[in-house]
């Protein structure tokens, strides 16, 4: 990924909150006929240090399972906030109209060596644990246990598990670095008049970190 420096995150807790929050990831490997993907949702454990462990699990009728070349490092892509800057939000824009739209993005990357695996205790954890996490805000979390055992042991036979230790991760935090402060203010106020509150809080958390 081309990364300009005004653009980087390589802080590890950032990037670790950033993949804990994020939904759906997007896994790409090698196959002998090419790149294939999967989305899906992860969890993050943190071991090994530095930068943990990618979990999770596709259906076993899922190609990649079967003809990933696990002698490729795989890739897996997660996003944060994105949306279009405007140049009608730049005080440049009224002063020298010099100016053109842009797209501001949160883009995570993460390299690893895969592991499938189908033990049906492990599956099991990696399921559990998906359910409890995202199950959490509701009033009344649904659990796996809430499922017939036999039933939930039926579905476990029809996926194969993820485990992605993370050799390498880079990020491109794009929030408006690169324009001069006269114009700042104007992205966060714009990004907010437009309903875009979760793309105008890191624009502003990004640009006073720069600060």
């Amino acid at each position: 990924m081309y990364i300009p420096p005004h653009f980087n995150e390589d802080r590890i807790d950032v990037l670790h909150d950033a993949i804990g929050n994020a939904g759906l990831a997007t896994l790409v490997t090698m196959t002998a006929d090419g790149m294939i993907a999967s989305h899906l949702p992860l969890l993050l454990d943190p071991a090994p240090a530095p930068y943990g462990t990618l979990v999770g699990h596709l259906a076993r009728a899922n190609p990649q399972t079967k003809t990933t070349d696990a002698a490729v490092q795989a890739m897996v892509v997660f996003h944060g906030p994105d949306g279009y800057i405007s140049p009608s939000l730049y005080a440049t824009k009224r002063e020298t109209e010099k100016v053109v739209p842009t797209w501001n993005y949160v883009a995570i990357h993460a390299y690893g060596t895969i592991e499938f695996f189908d033990d049906p205790d492990r599956l099991l954890g990696v399921v559990t644990r998906l359910t409890e996490k995202h199950e959490a805000p509701r009033a009344q979390p649904w659990a796996v246990t809430d499922a017939p055992a036999d039933f939930v042991q039926g579905m476990l036979r029809a996926i194969v598990g993820v485990s992605i230790p993370i050799a390498r991760l880079e990020a491109k935090y794009k929030m408006s670095q690169n324009r001069p402060p006269a114009d700042h203010a104007g992205i966060v106020a714009g990004l907010e008049a437009d309903g875009k509150a979760a793309l105008a809080a890191q624009v502003a958390r990004s640009l006073a970190e720069r600060a």
